[in-house]
């Protein structure tokens, strides 16, 4: 299976070595590409398009493609399944400690990433609405009990999703969690075959 890593604020593709290596290890192949600005200056749909023009790029049209997002990228990589048509390549969406209802520590930063990220922000308000494009594929959402960055926990689930609690010590530790890698990779081995494109509607489906 395809898979794209997208990185969180300030971060870049080489947060997700260890859990690239682990997923590669499993038959995988992984692209973490570093988008710019790394802070999302220009807002999360900028980041978004940005991460459309590298799927399309790199990623062949027919290929089953699974998408993993940490934090910001985590909102990145939803925006281009709901806003993009991004359901039309995804058949799996891995969301690791993202600020789906916002975060207080938004407001330490300027910038239009950071806006997007605020609890109540516009931006989350269109995204937290009943998407049947995020419907179309299995979702998981992972969060720490420690984490500092993203709170409350709450803040990371997405409705109709799988939670997995991962207890990582710090919100920046979270990718390179060994126990969150091999939930991923099961969780990919479980995926059913892949619904043609115009039969999008119906959801790829995770085996027992």
């Amino acid at each position: 299976m395809e898979v794209v890593l997208v990185h969180g604020f300030l971060d870049t593709g080489r947060l997700f070595d260890d859990l690239s290596a682990r997923l590669g290890a499993a038959g995988h192949a992984c692209r973490a590409p570093t988008l710019e600005p790394r802070d999302g200056r220009l807002g999360i749909p900028d980041l978004s398009r940005k991460l459309a023009s590298f799927i399309d790029g790199y990623v062949g049209a027919g290929a089953p493609l699974a998408l993993i997002g940490f934090s910001m990228g985590a909102l990145v990589c939803r925006h281009y399944i709901q806003a993009l048509a991004g359901e039309r390549r995804v058949c799996a969406f891995f969301s690791i400690a993202g600020p789906h209802a916002g975060t207080p520590t938004a407001y330490f930063y300027p910038g239009g990433g950071t806006r997007d990220m605020r609890p109540g922000s516009a931006f989350l308000g269109a995204l937290g609405q009943p998407s049947d494009r995020l419907a179309a594929m299995p979702v998981i959402t992972y969060r720490t009990p420690f984490d500092l960055m993203v709170m409350p926990p709450s803040t990371t689930r997405i409705a109709g999703a799988t939670e997995v609690v991962v207890p990582s010590l710090l919100h920046s530790m979270m990718p390179a969690s060994p126990r969150l890698a091999a939930h991923i990779a099961a969780a990919l081995g479980r995926i059913g075959p892949v619904p043609p494109a115009d039969d999008v509607g119906r959801a790829p489906r995770l085996r027992p």
